[in-house]
């Protein structure tokens, strides 16, 4: 798969090269437990996009590597499409090269519309 392929809410495995880290933020979830998370630019020939990572997996990846991304999940975060690793993704450097990132086609600066979540009225 190539990142100009990837669909809001659905699956990813693919390669991709980091072109940047953002800043780490620190987030306290609704249970309480503190996190911290850092967006990275990732991409291909095909296309970018914006790829969460958290706590440990922050440390793992610098701009510049390659990495593999294992049953990924394309995510959407304020109408904006993000890759994540989900909670059965994997990530691992990659032997592969990727010579030239499409930073032009950012599928991150997209729109996407949300879908409605929960149940509406019927009227009958």
């Amino acid at each position: 798969m190539k990142v100009g392929d990837l669909k809001p809410r659905s699956n990813a495995t693919l390669t991709v090269k980091v072109v940047s880290a953002g800043e780490t933020k620190n987030v306290t979830n609704r249970d309480g437990s503190a996190h911290s998370v850092a967006d990275f630019l990732v991409g291909d020939e095909t296309g970018s996009i914006l790829m969460s990572l958290w706590d440990d997996n922050i440390g793992k990846v610098n701009a510049g590597d390659v990495i593999d991304i294992t049953d990924g999940y394309v995510s959407v975060v304020r109408g904006s499409m993000r890759l994540t690793l989900g909670r059965n993704g994997k990530m691992q450097k990659s032997d592969k090269t990727i010579d030239n990132v499409n930073a032009q086609n950012n599928l991150s600066n997209k729109t996407v519309q949300e879908e409605r979540r929960g149940f509406g009225r019927r009227r009958y």
